[in-house]
């Protein structure tokens, strides 16, 4: 390339430059895309990171419900899956066996069980319940299953208020939020009574 082509060449770049208002020595110019420049792919990036950093909030802080996916060491694997073929006796027996008391996910699997076994468990169900939340104040499973828990029982102020910590501790809209808040409204639909979904 001759001395006159490469001024020309160093010329252009400049101009560019002086256009997006940053500087750019040739080398740097000829790797970058003609449209990307370096200001560019450095917004794109920070742009990237604003938008995913909530994400990984929410990732971080996941508690498991009764029908999310545990962990594959999880001790309480044997109990999830008495729950979800809905076989409350053997899921409570086996809760107790396992008695991890100083466990949310324990307490909380605990109080579903005794939920979903009858009525007359509601007091004990909901003793499982707080100490799951004593334990872990956003756990999510926790916090719908006690609000159900409260509608069932014609408590409706507790369950708005399990509600609205739910609201606080879903970052983005969850499964354990719309499910509670439409069950908060099937009961006011029904004049304050309890419709099982």
């Amino acid at each position: 390339m001759g001395s006159r082509e490469a001024g020309r060449r160093g010329a252009i770049l400049e101009a560019r430059a002086d256009a997006m208002h940053w500087s750019t020595s040739p080398s740097e110019a000829i790797l970058l895309p003609h449209r990307l420049t370096m200001k560019g792919l450095v917004m794109k990036i920070s742009l990237l990171r604003i938008l995913l950093a909530p994400l990984l909030l929410l990732f971080a802080s996941v508690s498991f419900a009764v029908d999310s996916a545990a962990p594959a060491n999880d001790k309480l694997t044997d109990a999830r899956t008495k729950i979800a073929a809905k076989d409350w006796p053997a899921a409570l027996a086996e809760l107790k066996k396992v008695n991890d008391t100083g466990s949310a996910d324990w307490n909380n699997l605990m109080g579903y069980s005794l939920r979903k076994a009858g009525s007359t468990n509601a007091a004990e169900s909901e003793k499982f319940y707080n100490e799951a939340l004593r334990l872990n104040p956003k756990h999510r499973g926790a916090l719908e299953y006690s609000g159900e828990l409260y509608l069932m029982t014609g408590n409706l102020p507790k369950a708005e208020e399990r509600l609205a910590a739910l609201d606080k501790a879903c970052f983005l809209p969850c499964e354990e939020h719309s499910d509670l808040k439409r069950a908060v409204a099937r009961y006011k639909a029904a004049g304050n009574k309890y419709v099982a979904q």
